[in-house]
């Protein structure tokens, strides 16, 4: 079974922008996810709701106010799990500083939308200190198992962009509901969950702030649409 993010080599380059945004004692932390997609040979940044087609490239922009390590991984609808970043083909280096711009993926790869019609969910996950890959912090992923059940994408007219863009508002940004089930590699990781996570959107990107500083892992999806 296929997942819908299939890893696509040598394409594209990591690009890094030093800003000054690190965050001031007492102020929130924040980060912010763009979703790009591939128009001939320019990337353009799209809206997390878009509707895409099979076949369709995409990668994605990150950038936070605090110094940490994130961590992405797929559920696609096919059921299969996919560790997408860090990984051999899309960066190993996964540390993350305040202010600065990161593409994921970060090397010359980028995501191919494969699988049945649904909605993947990409989890993100930040931490303030590294977890291990392989050796007991996060255990390897588990083995495909029955395709979730999903609902189709549905372009909500209230949301039709003028250049006559499909947006599914269900899709994007969410929080992860504590009636959720993690995927099995994180369920041990301790306060793991979406705690008190203020989620806003801001023109195509989305804003993740969390009010107190993070004393440990946090995660949230991104429901990536396709027909």
């Amino acid at each position: 079974m296929k997942p819908i993010l299939t890893v696509l080599p040598l394409l594209f380059s990591l690009g890094l922008c030093a800003q000054t945004d690190a965050p001031k004692p007492g102020q929130s932390q924040r980060m912010e996810i763009t979703l790009e997609r591939q128009e001939e040979n320019s990337w353009k940044s799209a809206d997390p709701g878009y509707i895409f087609s099979k076949g369709d490239h995409v990668r994605f922009r990150f950038r936070a106010n605090f110094n940490g390590y994130l961590y992405v991984m797929d559920y696609g609808t096919s059921g299969s799990y996919t560790m997408l970043f860090p990984r051999e083909e899309t960066g190993k280096e996964n540390g993350i500083v305040a202010g600065r711009d990161y593409q994921v993926p970060a090397t010359r790869a980028l995501f191919r939308v494969d699988g049945p019609p649904g909605h993947d969910v990409v989890y993100w996950m930040v931490s303030p200190v590294p977890l291990g890959i392989g050796d007991g912090s996060i255990a390897p992923l588990p083995k495909p198992k029955m395709p979730p059940k999903t609902l189709l994408p549905r372009c909500d007219d209230t949301m039709m962009r003028a250049r006559g863009d499909c947006i599914d508002s269900s899709a994007g940004v969410r929080s992860i509901p504590d009636s959720d089930e993690l995927p099995e590699n994180l369920q041990s990781i301790p306060r793991a969950k979406s705690r008190e996570l203020i989620i806003m959107r801001k023109e195509d990107s989305s804003l993740v702030s969390s009010p107190v500083p993070l004393t440990g892992p946090v995660i949230y999806q991104f429901r990536l649409a396709h027909k």
